[in-house]
């Protein structure tokens, strides 16, 4: 495991996290494409190319700060994010 990693968030972690990311783009995009007139065609294409450009660099960011030990508070998309939000057993919300 390389330094700086988080248990984990192997390559699986990271690739579902970037579909994740696409089909959202791509959605929003293709939404807003259409909304403003563009053929459904068009519409898609675009959410479809910068979608992927979207996905590409939120997740190359998110690597990025991930090996450098930076978890994203919005997200809670890292292990101890996840348990930090996590409420205690026993309390009441």
């Amino acid at each position: 495991m390389r330094e700086g990693t988080t248990p984990g968030m192997g390559r699986a972690f990271w690739i579902r996290r970037y579909g994740q990311v696409w089909a959202i783009a791509l959605a929003v995009i293709a939404v807003a494409q259409y909304a403003k007139g563009r053929p459904l065609g068009d519409a898609v294409l675009q959410g479809l190319l910068w979608g992927g450009i979207s996905a590409s660099v939120f997740t190359a960011s998110r690597i990025y700060q991930s090996r450098r030990g930076r978890h994203c508070a919005l997200c809670r998309d890292t292990p101890e994010m996840a348990a930090a939000a996590s409420p205690a057993p026993g309390k009441d919300q």
